[in-house]
């Protein structure tokens, strides 16, 4: 039994971890707009203020790199703090950013807004994610995977009202209300947020999880933590390379505006795409997650990276045909999205879980260094096509799952076995403590 659920016997019902899984689950969704619901923002703002899309996605590029790169400090301060602080502190920051945008009149405003707002969603996500690590090491996989579907769910109920609005009072009322409510709904899910009590390497089943706890420093001088950063490096870029091209991609193949039937509604075939692709998206996390925890980490990633490539490849060759495009493109995001739920996992697994809301964050870097290396698809494309595209994003996330199976899954078992050897004699010879550069000491 978890640690956490343990202390809710006899206590407060929002101490039961499943409770605040669900806790953290609504404050991901309702953070989620200020990436998902971006892009609803900027035609308007460049009709009002002759800014430029250009200019203006900047500040969405600005957002995402201050989000990724200040999890790690956010997670340290987690652990240290626990997660009640850091959310708070992210819904006062969500709420002010959208507040600021509402009233920007000048570029750096809205930059300064999109500063904040990272500051704001990372607070958030970091934390969700690693206090769902914590309180779930039997689960960890489907826990991680629920809360990092909750960050797309939110924007799929939000996003038409916000359109509405947009539409009917202007995007500066939209901005200002939506900040507020956003901000101050995650103020109050915040206070009844506890820190959990864990426990290395609980519950662990079958799967291969440490009893030792590393820091974030220990952590990186593992060869095995910059295996796991790499692949994740190479599936979210090659993920991003093909998926950020859907729209271009639909129509340079004269595919977009196809009508399409389903359910009796017609709708054009990009528009129908993107909304199948976002489910999937969605979906793929906690199921993924789910699968990972029963047959093991590693597995899942050579059968998902392996289907994933095969799927860009099946959308090179067969995606002219507006089926074939719409089915390729609905299983390149089911088996893109589920990184968000494996790799915390295994990380938590890996690196043990006092430490796994800032060893979480620190690998979550990764998909800012993955947003990095997106501009190279339009390179690939202008020199040898869409087909030069999706080899490229075939290839890396191919290999990818390849050395997930062959590669890491032996360093890893070799690193734990290791570790938890060691830990075991630290518990009979305390003063070899300082021989081992590994064990995180209290």
């Amino acid at each position: 039994m978890n640690a956490i659920s343990q202390r809710s016997e006899g206590g407060p019902f929002w101490t039961n971890r499943w409770f605040q899984l669900v806790v953290g689950m609504l404050c991901m969704a309702l953070v989620a707009n200020l990436q998902y619901a971006w892009t609803l923002f900027v035609a308007p703002m460049n009709a009002r203020h002759h800014w430029g899309e250009a200019s203006i996605q900047l500040a969405f590029s600005i957002f995402i790199l201050t989000e990724t790169w200040l999890v790690p400090i956010e997670g340290w301060l987690v652990d240290k703090f626990g997660p009640r602080p850091v959310v708070m502190v992210g819904a006062v920051c969500a709420g002010l950013a959208w507040v600021l945008n509402s009233y920007a009149s000048t570029l750096p405003m809205l930059y300064v807004s999109s500063v904040i707002a990272g500051i704001g969603a990372g607070g958030v996500y970091g934390t969700c994610v690693g206090n769902a690590l914590k309180l779930f090491p039997d689960r960890r996989g489907l826990a991680a995977g629920l809360t990092a579907a909750g960050f797309g769910a939110g924007a799929a109920v939000t996003v038409i009202p916000i359109a509405n609005m947009i539409t009917r009072s202007g995007y500066e009322h939209t901005f200002f209300f939506f900040g507020i409510l956003q901000g101050v709904s995650i103020l109050l899910l915040a206070l009844v947020l506890v820190k959990p009590v864990t426990r290395a390497g609980a519950a662990a089943g079958r799967r291969l999880v440490t009893r030792v706890d590393y820091t974030p420093g220990q952590m990186v001088r593992q060869p095995v933590f910059w295996l796991i950063y790499v692949s994740f490096v190479a599936v979210a870029a090659g993920g991003l390379m093909a998926t950020a091209q859907i729209g271009p991609i639909a129509k340079d193949w004269g595919l977009a505006r196809i009508p399409m039937t389903v359910f009796g509604a017609t709708l054009p075939l990009l528009t129908l795409t993107l909304s199948i692709d976002n489910i999937c998206n969605g979906f793929t996390r906690p199921l993924c997650g789910f699968i990972s925890d029963k047959i093991g980490r590693e597995n899942t990633m050579f059968i998902i990276f392996t289907g994933e490539g095969l799927a860009l490849l099946g959308m090179m060759q067969y995606g002219t045909n507006p089926y074939a495009f719409m089915t390729f493109a609905a299983l390149i995001f089911l088996f893109w999205g589920e990184i968000f739920s494996i790799f915390p996992a295994i990380c938590a697994d890996t690196f043990g879980s006092k430490y796994a809301a800032a060893n979480a964050g620190t690998l979550y870097t990764a998909k800012g260094t993955a947003a990095l290396l997106v501009p190279v698809a339009s390179v690939l494309s202008a020199t040898g096509g869409w087909s030069a595209v999706f080899i490229a994003s075939a290839v890396i996330t191919i290999a990818a799952g390849v050395s997930a199976k062959f590669i890491l899954a032996p360093m890893r078992h070799r690193l734990i076995e290791q570790s938890d050897e060691h830990s075991a004699t630290l518990a009979t010879n305390p003063a070899g403590l300082q021989s081992w550069p590994n064990r995180s000491g209290e």
